[in-house]
């Protein structure tokens, strides 16, 4: 009887909650810059159905925003209305019938809002072209010289709390089988977090415990809306890069209290409060926050930034260093890096049968 070699780390399927994914490749969630009013376009369609077709095993809609002002750019794909899901359900079938899991980030942008799409300078918008007032824990912007945001008061944390909870049921509602909750790269729940913008004197300020207050809230609000058979995630910055500012350390301890409110893996990137800081960008420069945070936490971790070959990516796997790998630029230069990966590491994944003829 001939053995059935064993599949590579990357590419074995990986149980959580009541999915398997059918890989541990994951397409990360990148802005696209391509909606109106927030709606799901055939863009959307298009661009993340084919990164089904290339074989990853989860595929992430880019940020969606729960608020419309917490839209990064006008052009922001939105979760804040009835009216988003149509569009939303579309995306989600596209990605399913491919064999991939759909899931989606929920984000607010806080004081980074508000801004022009990257290819027309990403800088903050006038209120007169367009612009709108953000808000943040408190009045200090992202950078000076910008308009200032409003700070929160206790009831608009409330209505964020109340706005993440909705767009959890909306995404219920359109098909998401993975939610991730973005409180990274400087945007509102991030700046919560970090004592550099985070200068609050009440119960979501000042402490450790405060400081990651909301956080907790919108995790318990949405973990209560989703359904006890399906993940949930939440993308972290392990640290801001800057001395005084949210650290590894800090992020390890919160993965410990996420874990016990019901996240089930936390995705490590970092940096994105502070602009102007020094980050040693390299290869995989991010991934031993992902082994950290999965040894010292005990739960699941995503390791993703500048991982680009298939050799780094699996090895990332197994060696233990995390569970997930998750993949940005590299899936815009090639959607079927998973495909051209699992050939390269000696495995045979299922191709779409349209494309067999190039399989070999």
């Amino acid at each position: 009887m001939t053995a059935v070699p064993a599949l590579p780390p990357l590419f074995e399927p990986f149980p959580l909650r009541g999915l398997t994914l059918r890989n541990r490749v994951v397409v990360s969630p990148m802005c696209q810059y391509s909606s109106v009013d927030g709606a799901a376009s055939d863009w959307h369609v298009i661009h993340l159905g084919s990164r089904a077709v290339g074989g990853a095993g989860l595929v992430f809609t880019e940020a969606t925003s729960v608020t419309s002002g917490g839209r990064i750019s006008v052009q922001d794909l939105g979760i804040w209305q009835d009216g988003h899901i149509k569009g939303l359900t579309a995306v989600v079938n596209a990605i399913r019938a491919q064999g991939a899991v759909a899931g989606i980030q929920l984000a607010h942008a806080g004081r980074k809002a508000s801004v022009a799409r990257p290819w027309e300078g990403g800088q903050q918008l006038p209120l007169d072209v367009g612009g709108w007032t953000t808000v943040a824990p408190g009045t200090v912007p992202f950078r000076a010289g910008e308009r200032a945001p409003e700070a929160l008061t206790i009831a608009g944390i409330r209505d964020v709390v109340q706005a993440f909870q909705a767009a959890a049921a909306r995404a219920l509602a359109a098909g998401f089988q993975v939610i991730e909750i973005h409180a990274a790269h400087g945007y509102l729940l991030n700046e919560f977090l970090s004592p550099l913008s985070n200068y609050r004197e009440d119960e979501y300020g000042g402490t450790f415990d405060n400081r990651i207050r909301l956080l907790c809230e919108v995790v318990q609000s949405v973990r209560g809306t989703w359904p006890p058979d399906l993940p949930l995630f939440v993308r972290i910055s392990a640290t801001d890069w800057a001395e005084g500012g949210w650290d590894i350390e800090q992020s390890i301890e919160l993965a410990r209290r996420l874990a016990l409110l019901g996240v089930d893996l936390i995705d490590c990137s970092s940096g994105g409060l502070v602009p102007g800081v020094k980050i040693p960008v390299g290869p995989g420069y991010q991934v031993e926050f992902a082994a950290r945070i999965r040894r010292e936490a005990g739960i699941h971790t995503g390791a993703v930034g500048l991982i680009t070959e298939a050799i780094q990516a699996n090895d990332i796997v197994a060696s233990g260093r995390a569970d997930l790998v998750l993949l940005a630029r590299q899936l815009l230069r090639d959607p079927y890096w998973p495909l051209h990966a699992a050939r390269q590491l000696g495995a045979r994944p299922a191709w779409p049968p349209q494309y067999l003829r190039a399989a070999e």
